[in-house]
């Protein structure tokens, strides 16, 4: 829709709309989706109250925390817990069919170290998790936004950056991976310049693998038809 032109001009000290790195593209939700949202997100989900979140009450014990941003249909998310029970996951998704997706698969497993937001990671990051709580936290594959006139909306930003170091706990790990290879030096370059991170693989380095990440069908999609990926590792400084 477009804007009316004889709307009055907006005031220079009104709220700036904030900036989204993603657009909610809701998608087919299957009936399978849609009873995990309608019956499950109530015991696996994060309640959209605004309150900063307590991992132990949480989870029920206190063990290192794990958050993923954009965990897509959270088979590789749901596949990570699997595998190591000793630590907690917090995944945060936009994308409806996705969440039902995780959390039926949350169900199937029997997984009790995870939870899931369904709200702007950004958000919770800033608002709802603690300084220093967050053990490792991910983000794979994002929304490149390749086109220059979207650049801005990219999540890796030095403000993001800086956010990020905050709620990591002193050594914890930031892992990124994409398959678009000029977001990948835009993410070197922009955590290249963050004093607060050193990188695991060495300075303007990409990580030599993908670490404990299990590759995803997304991604072997990808290689199939020659794309690279790029992994990228830095530890918070104590």
């Amino acid at each position: 829709m477009t804007e009316r032109m004889d709307k009055p001009a907006q005031s220079d000290t009104a709220p700036r709309r904030p900036i989204r790195s993603y657009v909610r593209r809701e998608g087919r939700m299957t009936q399978a989706q849609q009873r995990a949202l309608d019956e499950l997100y109530a015991r696996y989900g994060v309640p959209g109250d605004g309150h900063v979140l307590d991992p132990q009450a949480l989870f029920g014990r206190r063990a290192p925390l794990v958050v993923e941003i954009g965990f897509g249909n959270g088979e590789s998310l749901a596949a990570m817990a699997a595998a190591d029970p000793e630590r907690d996951y917090l995944g945060i998704e936009v994308h409806r069919p996705g969440v039902g997706h995780l959390l039926n698969r949350i169900e199937e497993l029997a997984l009790t170290n995870v939870r899931v937001s369904c709200e702007d990671a950004v958000e919770v990051l800033r608002d709802r998790l603690e300084d220093g709580s967050v053990t490792r936290l991910q983000l794979f594959f994002p929304d490149p936004w390749p086109k220059k006139r979207h650049h801005k909306r990219r999540m890796v930003q030095p403000a993001w950056a800086a956010l990020v170091s905050r709620k990591l706990a002193p050594g914890g790990i930031l892992h990124m991976a994409t398959d678009w290879e000029p977001y990948a030096q835009h993410m070197l370059e922009v955590m290249e310049s963050r004093p607060e991170f050193t990188n695991c693989a060495g300075p303007g380095r990409f990580a030599p693998d993908r670490g404990h990440r299990p590759e995803t069908k997304f991604e072997r999609r990808g290689l199939g038809r020659g794309h690279g990926v790029w992994d990228l590792m830095y530890a918070r400084k104590s």
